[in-house]
């Protein structure tokens, strides 16, 4: 592990350099370690487009229809009050987490930690080099926890990559102590099938459990075999954190097929991903709940033992969903949304052609009762403003923002930008605040755009995969009972009782 220090004069520098070239180095740098094909990772190269759609893009732009490139827009509503370009760490940046005072950015090549007591101006703390795509990051007390889900060749913030079919590749959970915000130290390492692409904490007074999602069996992977049809489960000490240690992998999808009894995906179902093991799993401590996206299925579970979750409900949409990607529970527990991500990240979804119901959301209420419950579908959501066939844009991650009596949600579209919208009624859903950005490109796909986007102790951030971290503010009568609700740590994978 590297800890980075960088000069003010050369951090504005490099600013500009993470503008213009970081994704590129991004992508020199993560895609050969992919052993795993990732529906969240950006394609290798950039995506050349038709002629035709170049001119729509630059016509669009002078017309006023879309921002121009690198333009900021955003409603009335919303204000920009921060950005801080990429530093040291030159990779795709991907999620965030919480605590206190603190932020901490998921980067392709390790974390970064701000200081946003004052939001207006975010401080970096400490920027720490450990690639391993994609860093989905997540803290509990003095814990950090780092998903690797590209084949290295071993655990260290040292390693290489290495291809999936060499035995001693690694891939799966790091754990680092962050009592000393200014100097995480890494503390354990635990290997997991198929690696660690997200990972979701289940946090007691002991112990913290990690529910780690990763998918994409190959029999030419000794680390990766099929079927894999469950979640690994690790148990990690909050007082001995270097024992952290695989517990067990429970079966979500049993069946006697080669890949479990999952969606089968193509060709029964064209358009439809596999199920071969889950993108994101969201838990609901407070209600003994979880909800699972898995590729080409979407599930709802009791996390009563939490090393034995059982499965009460399961659907599927094969006509609009592509790939089940994450999902997020109203504050009563009687609603689902879920994010279909289509063209897994890296592709133009949100236009004319592809319409309001592909690369979308999917709102399900919850009925019933206990193991009974049932999802039922009501509607979906996409935002209402078209963005150019050269801006990757498809539903991503967001969370709720607490107010009493309503369903708000804020949510990352890529280029499509940060919507903060209404789904109080389930049937219909509506945008009430955005911000975006212009193409980073009009004659090709050039993959960018906010990541994350959650509201947390009365502000909205946002990790914007090519140009940094923003800040955002809302101010709106709808949302503004939220600025009263305090937290002390937010990892939005683990869903609070924001009001218990």
């Amino acid at each position: 592990m590297i800890l980075l220090s960088v000069s003010r004069t050369r951090r504005r520098r490099l600013g500009v350099a993470a503008a213009a070239g970081g994704l590129l180095a991004a992508l020199l740098t993560a895609a050969p370690a992919a052993a795993i094909p990732d529906p969240g990772d950006p394609p290798a190269d950039r995506k050349e487009v038709s002629r035709s759609d170049q001119a729509e893009a630059r016509e669009a732009i002078e017309s006023g229809e879309i921002p121009g490139q690198d333009e900021v827009v955003h409603s009335d509503n919303i204000r920009h009050v921060a950005h801080v370009p990429k530093d040291a760490l030159p990779g795709t940046n991907s999620d965030l987490a919480f605590q206190g005072r603190y932020a901490f950015a998921g980067n392709y090549d390790g974390f970064r930690i701000f200081d946003i007591s004052n939001p207006k101006a975010p401080k970096t703390v400490a920027q720490v080099l450990c690639p391993g795509s994609q860093n989905d990051i997540s803290v509990s007390g003095d814990l950090l926890f780092l998903s690797t889900d590209s084949s290295r060749s071993d655990s260290s913030c040292n390693s290489t990559t290495q291809p999936a079919t060499e035995k001693s590749s690694w891939e799966g959970m790091k754990v680092f102590d962050i009592s000393d915000k200014s100097n995480p130290r890494y503390v354990a390492a635990v290997e997991t099938a198929c690696g660690s692409h997200t990972h979701t904490l289940v946090p007691e007074r002991k112990n913290v459990y990690v529910y780690v999602s990763s998918y994409s069996p190959n029999a030419a992977y000794p680390d990766c075999q099929p079927p894999h049809d469950g979640i690994s489960v690790i148990k990690v000490p909050r007082e001995a954190p270097e024992k952290a240690a695989l517990v067990g992998f429970p079966v979500l999808f049993p069946g006697e097929g080669a890949d479990g009894g999952g969606n089968p995906g193509a060709p029964t179902n064209p358009g439809v991903s596999k199920t071969t093991g889950c993108h994101d799993i969201t838990v609901l401590p407070s209600k003994d709940l979880a909800a699972g996206a898995c590729m080409g299925d979407g599930i709802l579970f009791s996390i009563k033992d939490p090393e034995h979750p059982k499965v009460i409900d399961r659907v599927q949409d094969n006509v609009n969903f592509a790939f089940w990607h994450s999902a997020t529970f109203n504050q009563k527990a009687n609603k689902v949304v879920f994010t279909d991500e289509l063209g897994g990240g890296g592709a133009a979804t949100c236009n004319a052609e592809i319409g309001p119901n592909r690369g979308a959301d999917g709102i399900y209420d919850v009925v019933g009762r206990g193991d009974q419950r049932e999802l039922v579908f009501r509607s979906y959501f996409k935002i209402p403003r078209h963005q150019a066939d050269t801006e990757n844009c498809v539903a991503h991650n967001g969370s709720l923002i607490p107010v009493k009596g309503r369903d708000l949600m804020v949510q990352a579209w890529y280029q499509g930008g940060v919507s903060v919208w209404d789904f109080t009624n389930s049937s219909k859903p509506k945008e009430i605040a955005y911000f975006e950005r212009g193409p980073l490109s009009t004659d090709s796909i050039v993959t960018g755009g906010s990541w994350s986007a959650y509201y947390y102790n009365g502000y909205i951030y946002s990790n914007d995969m090519a140009k940094g971290f923003d800040v955002l503010q809302i101010d709106d009568r709808r949302t503004d009972p939220a600025r009263w609700v305090t937290m002390r740590e937010l990892n939005v994978q683990t869903q609070p009782d924001y009001f218990g």
